[in-house]
């Protein structure tokens, strides 16, 4: 007999931790490890265990912005928010919604 499993949601905390992560490391949070709890824990540990990047203090560009909230409004998707923090996460999201 098979064992099925279902994915329990992130809680709202996992969530918020995840993304000071993503912010500190500057890197994207993956919109399906959010759905998932143990994913979601996965990544976690492995972004805690990672060396904080220099922080740039370089914020995007309003063109670039611009883009962006163009290209979420055609996929329907939201531009997450570590990305107006950071030109070169702006730039990743950007690149990866074409």
């Amino acid at each position: 007999m098979e064992e099925t499993t279902f994915a329990l949601p992130a809680t709202p905390k996992q969530i918020a931790y995840a993304r000071a992560l993503a912010l500190r490391n500057q890197t994207l949070l993956p919109w399906d490890v959010q759905q998932d709890r143990r994913a979601l824990s996965a990544w976690i540990d492995a972004q805690a265990r990672m060396t904080p990047s220099k922080a740039l203090d370089s914020l995007p560009s309003s063109k670039q912005v611009a883009f962006a909230e163009r290209l979420a409004r055609i996929k329907r998707r939201a531009v997450p928010d570590e990305c107006f923090r950071d030109k070169g996460l702006m730039a990743k999201w950007i690149d990866g919604n074409r």
